[in-house]
């Protein structure tokens, strides 16, 4: 299962050699072959059956849009938030989410997108799961794999401006 990765792009390529289920605010362009789609708001809660219905959920380069209203959602401050319990709901106890999003100092880039401290990338994991891959590209897209008890590191956002965090995190 996929949160809101371009279909043209690592959605396209996964779907060559399995299917995929994706999940998308924004409407699907054009049909691919091996996916099935769904439109839904991911700020809003979903059906109780939708409960741990995956063990492996990928979200790259998208939950730091959620609440901006770049692609047709609701602005709501909190949406991140929403939009991440939500993502975590579906992961079934065992499986594994996939999260990307840009770390720095905390902040927004108006209409655009957040970047997130790399202390709130990893406290989001800090309860009831388990991380087992963390990267960080760099400014200079070097790829970083610290440590998660670099507390020096992790309090300076490793030198990042707009990094990218990567987390593997497994669902206890």
């Amino acid at each position: 299962m996929d949160v809101g990765s371009r279909l043209d792009g690592f959605i396209g390529s996964l779907s060559v050699f399995r299917e995929v289920e994706v999940i998308d605010i924004r409407p699907q362009p054009l049909a691919v072959r091996n996916v099935q789609f769904r439109q839904l708001d991911l700020m809003e809660n979903l059906p109780e059956q939708w409960a741990g219905c995956t063990d492996s959920l990928s979200c790259l380069h998208t939950i730091e849009h959620f609440g901006l209203g770049r692609y047709g959602d609701k602005i709501d401050p909190d949406g991140y938030l929403k939009g991440l319990e939500q993502l975590k709901s579906l992961v079934a106890p065992g499986g594994i989410l996939y999260l990307s999003t840009p770390v720095g100092s905390q902040r927004i880039e108006f209409n655009a997108h957040r970047i997130f401290a790399v202390a709130t990338l990893l406290g989001w994991f800090a309860e009831g799961w388990v991380i087992e891959r963390f990267a960080i590209l760099d400014d200079l897209n070097q790829l970083l794999e610290p440590s998660v008890t670099d507390l020096k590191g992790i309090a300076e956002n490793f030198g990042c401006i707009t990094g990218l965090g990567i987390v593997a995190a497994r669902k206890k």
